[in-house]
């Protein structure tokens, strides 16, 4: 009998954040949790976001606090503040180590990585984890103008799954958009979010 394919997910949050807006549509992360749960054996579910640590009220944390309760890995750090060239403030928040290194020590425990992310910069990675023996599915879009996915980590991946095929699997139903009280629309209104979910906390 054939063991279930161990699966872990890798979300960078800001850039799936970005891609949905793109395309549209809002995530329901508790059916892209059932989602990816169906598929396979679902090790973890890693969520990556950068915060603004000095503001009174982020409108971001309700929703990590809430993914944080209902099965995701949330991995946080502060963002960066500088001044660019031309006197600009700037905030920088990049999580792309972090989703590396989580990567590369959860890979030999795994058979599939799906990797929520468009940025180039991922592509050594996921040529490093599969010469580890893992698949690699790699979700974003290329439908837009410009594409969300960089063409080098499209044609690294062992599959390219483009989030636009996945909106009636893992989109927020209409009449849920107008229910401000739940966690999830957190996400919508502000910045960078994702995650999977069982029940939702009641408030």
């Amino acid at each position: 009998m054939s063991h279930p394919e161990r699966i872990a997910l890798f979300i960078d949050g800001a850039n799936l954040y970005a891609t949905a807006k793109s395309l549209g549509f809002d995530i329901d992360y508790k059916r892209l949790l059932k989602e990816f749960q169906s598929k396979g054996k679902l090790i973890r579910a890693f969520y990556y976001t950068a915060l603004v640590e000095d503001q009174e009220y982020s409108s971001i944390r309700p929703l990590i606090d809430w993914l944080d309760y209902n099965g995701y890995s949330v991995v946080t750090k502060p963002t960066k503040e500088f001044v660019d060239s031309l006197g600009r403030r700037k905030v920088k928040g990049n999580m792309d180590i972090e989703l590396a290194v989580d990567a590369m020590e959860m890979a030999e425990h795994l058979d599939h990585i799906v990797l929520f992310s468009g940025d180039g910069d991922f592509r050594s990675l996921v040529e490093a984890v599969q010469r580890k023996g893992v698949r690699v599915s790699v979700v974003s879009t290329n439908t837009t103008q410009p594409a969300m996915v960089a063409d080098e980590l499209r044609r690294q991946a062992d599959e390219f799954i483009d989030l636009i095929h996945l909106a009636s699997k893992i989109g927020r139903e209409q009449n849920e958009r107008m229910d401000r009280g739940s966690p999830k629309v957190a996400e919508r209104r502000t910045a960078p979010a994702g995650g999977f979910d069982h029940d939702m906390p009641d408030t």
